[in-house]
């Protein structure tokens, strides 16, 4: 299949939509398509909820792409790169609508930085997540503010320091990532366009406001996350980082 990304709405609910054949990576174009596509659902009044899902029964959301860190040659177009993950956030952040997060599977690095910048995310008992970052010689600085607002600083850190790791769905539930966790996507599904439909039906100036209140703190994100992609840009240059990603392609 093709990489995508697609809007669909139905009676008053936006769901957006992702996939990419490797495991549902984010190259640029793709992060690109994300941000504006959530952009214009929270412009569109036929809207008043969206839910963020990814294409395919297995991973949510493989982080970022490989081929597309390994072809960097600049700090301003490592910069650029890294600014992809930066635009879905703060589309995200200052989407005035609320955003239910559908998780079926495994998220890395970037895909944990989209999870966490939604309203409410519900996941199913394989939605494993990692941030990988440091093994392959960055750091998930662009992604961390959105994770660390959501699981806080000690769970942040742990996340981060043991960068191999896979902490379990039930461990992102304790920690505030997921909402709720289930068994399997259908099960998953049934709350999700429940809850979606539930919020469809409420008022939507109430839902708007409401997001400014737990987004509050936030406003500086703009100019956070775009010093954090120019630092970003700049370690993927580092031949350390070039031949642990090297590493980690070959595996």
């Amino acid at each position: 299949m093709e990489e995508y990304v697609k809007l669909d709405i139905q009676n008053g609910i936006g769901t957006i939509e992702f996939f990419h054949p490797q495991s549902n990576s984010l190259p640029a174009n793709i992060l690109a398509q994300l941000a504006n596509t959530i952009t214009k659902a929270g412009e569109d009044e036929n809207i008043k909820v969206i839910i963020l899902k990814s294409g395919g029964e297995r991973a949510f959301c493989a982080g970022a792409s490989f081929e597309e860190l390994t072809s960097i040659k600049d700090a301003e177009n490592g910069k650029n790169f890294f600014l992809g993950f930066a635009n879905v956030i703060n589309a995200a952040r200052k989407c005035p609508k609320f955003i239910i997060g559908r998780v079926q599977g495994k998220a890395v690095g970037g895909g944990v930085g989209m999870l966490s910048a939604t309203d409410y995310c519900f996941a199913t008992k394989f939605s494993s997540v990692k941030l990988s970052e440091l093994a392959i010689g960055i750091g998930p600085f662009v992604v961390g503010p959105a994770v660390r607002r959501k699981v806080g600083v000690s769970s942040f850190s742990a996340m981060t320091i043991n960068a191999t790791k896979w902490f379990d769905a039930n461990w992102a539930k304790e920690k505030g990532l997921y909402i709720e966790i289930f068994e399997s996507s259908e099960e998953m599904d049934q709350e999700v366009n429940k809850l979606a439909i539930t919020l469809s039906n409420s008022n939507p100036e109430a839902m708007q406001e409401l997001k400014k209140i737990l987004w509050k703190g936030t406003e500086n994100w703009d100019q956070l996350l775009m010093e954090r992609a120019k630092n970003s840009g700049q370690l993927v240059l580092s031949e350390f980082t070039k031949n642990a990603i090297a590493k980690f392609k070959n595996k």
